[in-house]
């Protein structure tokens, strides 16, 4: 049994590499385009607020993740061990492909799928998944809100003002909105593997199941150095599609979209929500886009990453649930 757990939280820190390398595209792609940093010094500054934020916060979404969404009484090692591979595998097709999927909803999926295949509707929290997809459509719709009001604002705040001083401004004030933004992404997604940790320790005893009251640190602490180095290693692919064949961006739409999605996963993480920063800074990204005009967002990219936002849940559940159906037919569980 020992041996299985300890597997299974290696997986897990792996998923948690994945989901820094696949959601680096967040915390980098903006300040990338707009030239403000050069890549190989943009993830180094993304990866230290991912893992400041393990100093901030609390473990709201890490509860969510290990009581909301799957039954805690038909949790086993097996379970948890399937549903991240679930998730791994999604992470790595849409990385593939330069899709910035939610690596926080491949997790989601694959942990309900595997659930659902050893328990059939019992298996889930339906009230839980119906939160998180709900803010399937609420954290990006706020962002891209949240982006298109802040970049009006300032343009019409600075219209008059020179151009270059301006640019330099901002310049300087994006490193502070991508310093945010990447603490609010660490935040919200390493408490994700956190939250699958104390769970598969809990299913094994070596943690009370009230772990939530006294969350051990080690656990917070390994989670978010796993998403900062995945973040260091980057998924360049995604940066592509992120951050520049959405919209054109300036320092000045860096800023805002970053700002507006920083504002959005800081409310979700306060609410114990776990909300997928890609959506999230890809609806800022629209929103900027969209103030110039609504040609300036490629509409044809933004719907391919939707098709990919909608795929996601099903798509890492149903490889969840394959996984587990083929460990109980080889008597494994």
């Amino acid at each position: 049994m020992l041996t299985l757990v300890i597997l299974t939280i290696v997986v897990a820190l792996i998923f948690d590499f994945s989901n820094g390398f696949h959601d680096a595209a967040n915390s980098i792609a903006t300040v990338v385009a707009t030239r403000v940093l050069r890549p190989s010094y943009a993830v180094l500054w993304a990866a230290f607020f991912n893992f400041l934020a393990a100093f901030f916060f609390g473990v709201k979404v890490a509860t969510t993740i290990g009581k909301g969404v799957v039954n805690p009484e038909i949790v086993t090692q097996f379970v948890i061990l399937t549903g991240l591979l679930g998730a791994i595998t999604w992470n790595l097709i849409t990385w593939y492909f330069g899709l910035p999927t939610s690596s926080s909803h491949a997790l989601i999926g694959g942990f309900a799928g595997a659930a659902l295949a050893r328990a059939g509707i019992e298996g889930v929290i339906l009230g839980g998944l119906g939160k998180i997809a709900l803010f399937i459509v609420v954290a990006p719709a706020l962002g891209m809100t949240l982006g298109l009001c802040l970049m009006t604002l300032l343009v019409r705040a600075l219209w008059r003002q020179p151009r270059r001083p301006l640019e330099l401004t901002f310049r300087s004030l994006q490193l502070v909105s991508a310093a945010l933004y990447s603490l609010s992404h660490g935040t919200n997604d390493a408490q994700k593997t956190m939250g699958i940790i104390a769970v598969c320790l809990a299913t094994a005893g070596l943690l009370p199941a009230d772990y939530e009251k006294d969350f051990p640190l080690w656990i917070i602490l390994i989670a978010h150095a796993a998403i900062a180095l995945g973040t260091m290693a980057g998924g360049w692919r995604i940066v592509r599609t992120m951050g520049m064949r959405i919209t054109d961006l300036r320092p000045v739409g860096g800023f805002s979209a970053e700002t507006a999605g920083a504002l959005t996963i800081f409310l979700a993480t306060h609410l114990g929500i776990p909300v997928s920063t890609t959506h999230t800074i890809t609806g800022a990204i629209v929103g900027v886009g969209a103030t110039q005009r609504l040609s300036a967002v490629r509409w044809g990219v933004a719907a391919n990453i939707v098709w990919a936002w909608v795929l996601t849940i099903p798509c890492s559940g149903l490889i969840g649930a394959v996984l587990y159906t083929a460990v109980r037919l080889a008597g494994a569980q």
